[in-house]
């Protein structure tokens, strides 16, 4: 199957909440609880947002946030899990982030996922909790450069 990876659109935002919504791991308490309006505010106000696309279809997303220096979002639906496609968006989106400006950059996630397990191999430093008890990570453009040479 061709993923195809591009930069989010305005149309996506109801796939992208579909996605978001399919996930097994670091499940929203409620769905209602990030809106259209919000996706839209991370995607083309604060930052900016990358689909993976198969055959038509968003099976994952990501969006990173210049104002807070923040991950937002790195979500791939479930069907679609363990094919890279994470791995892509998390690059690009890194990749992006850090043309932007060379501040570290944050997320937090649930521990004891395979999302704790994936930061943390691709580099990202655990530097305490965040929220409801995530594991909070920081990437810094040093590492992230030096990761790419």
């Amino acid at each position: 199957m061709n993923i195809v990876i591009r930069e989010a659109r305005p149309e996506d935002i109801p796939q992208i909440q579909i996605v978001r919504n399919s996930v097994k791991e670091n499940m929203l308490s409620d769905p209602g609880l990030v809106t259209d309006k919000d996706c839209e505010e991370f995607l083309f106000q604060r930052g900016k947002g990358w689909v993976g696309e198969a055959e038509g279809q968003i099976v994952g997303f990501s969006i990173a946030d210049l104002k807070e220096n923040n991950i937002w979002a790195l979500f791939i639906h479930p069907d679609f899990e363990k094919q890279g496609i994470g791995r892509k968006l998390h690059d690009i989106m890194l990749d992006w982030y850090f043309e932007q400006k060379k501040d570290d950059v944050w997320l937090g996630t649930s521990p004891g996922t395979r999302a704790e397990s994936f930061y943390r191999k691709s580099g990202w430093k655990e530097t305490g909790t965040h929220g409801k008890g995530e594991v909070k990570f920081e990437m810094t453009y040093e590492h992230w450069k030096n990761k790419k040479l």
